[in-house]
């Protein structure tokens, strides 16, 4: 059957028909799959441009095998250790379920039908969701350049997922009980360059602080290098100085939107409102103790945004971080810091 004739038929198909014969031809031709993950950190290793999991050394040898795994040994703290030890693969048994996980994940599909898709766990389905995003936290994170806007923006508190037993529970989508801006609301600076250089990082619950900035952006913020953009929040203009930037605020009281043509927010703004959206209309909101999570997946996702081999490139940073193993185990220490540091203030 030639073309014209594939297409002919193909026009006499409904349009259910037409979304479900597309669907199965690009299963078929597999051009957006995470196709080498799993081999990805050994051939970084057999390379020799890895380094050993346990103390960063870079000079290692191979060292047999285990549980299938390709197995090294350190010739600075003599330890061993496997090609996935550290990434956030370590330790997960059903290893031939990855590549479908990574590639449901990319879809955003939700955890129940990843549930149903793999035969797999909830659970399980929720804690490789979080492995995979602490393996982001540091994924394309550049230095800022040129023209660089920043402003916060704020998220309700949520328990979402646990029982609350200091205050009543609130349906999704819900109002603080107090006017303006509270420690039941979440900080969360957003910075952004007119390249393609993103940073989104939880700061403080309540009002944001010179400190909270500095703690964000402040290491990749270079004088000289760097024109700063904000809002006339007091706490930005002292951080400007304190790192000898230029700085030009942006004063609301008297409806500034631009300055001098060129120096404005408004794609910082516009990333607030994407990232709402987001979160509310795909995850139906995320609990705060998991945000920072999320807020490294928007990066990523934002950074290979068009990109033709989505899923594979996705795939791919999340084994580049050797650490992720440890960073997973402290999502819990850094939810609860925020807290604390919030009652101290």
């Amino acid at each position: 059957m030639d073309i014209s004739a594939i297409k002919s038929y193909f026009l006499t198909l409904s349009e259910l028909q037409r979304s479900d014969l597309l669907g199965l031809l690009k299963d078929i031709g597999g051009a957006d799959v995470p196709v080498g993950v799993l081999s990805a950190r050994r051939e970084v290793l057999d390379n020799k441009q890895g380094s050993c999991s346990h103390c960063g050394h870079r000079k290692y040898v191979r060292f047999g095998t285990k549980s299938g795994s390709q197995r090294y040994k350190c010739k600075s703290c003599m330890r061993s250790f496997t090609e996935h030890s550290g990434t956030w693969m370590a330790g997960i048994h059903r290893k031939d379920k990855i590549e479908g996980y990574l590639r449901l994940m990319v879809d955003e599909q939700s955890l129940d039908k990843i549930k149903e898709s793999l035969s797999i766990n909830k659970k399980t389905a929720f804690d490789w969701r979080h492995k995979i995003l602490a393996s982001l936290s540091e994924t394309d994170k550049d230095g800022f350049t040129g023209i660089t806007e920043s402003d916060e923006t704020f998220f309700l508190r949520s328990e979402k997922g646990r029982r609350t037993s200091d205050r009543e529970p609130r349906k999704r989508g819900g109002t603080s009980k107090s006017r303006g801006v509270s420690e039941d609301q979440v900080a969360v600076v957003v910075t952004q360059d007119r390249k393609s250089s993103l940073d989104l990082t939880v700061a403080t619950m309540g009002r944001l602080k010179k400190i909270d900035i500095e703690n964000a952006i402040g290491d990749r913020i270079r004088s000289g290098h760097v024109v700063l953009c904000s809002d006339a929040h007091v706490s930005y203009k002292g951080f400007a100085i304190d790192n000898h930037i230029e700085h030009h605020a942006l004063k609301a009281v008297i409806k500034q939107r631009v300055k001098n043509k060129v120096y404005h927010i408004q794609h910082v703004n516009s990333t607030h409102n994407r990232l709402k959206k987001w979160l509310d209309n795909t995850f139906w909101g995320v609990s705060t103790k998991y945000l920072q999570q999320y807020l490294n997946w928007y990066r990523v996702k934002e950074r290979l945004k068009g990109n033709a081999q989505l899923t594979r490139e996705f795939s791919l940073r999340t084994t580049k971080d050797i650490k992720a193993g440890v960073k997973f185990g402290q999502i819990h220490g850094h939810y609860e810091n925020l807290i604390i540091n919030t009652n101290i203030n």
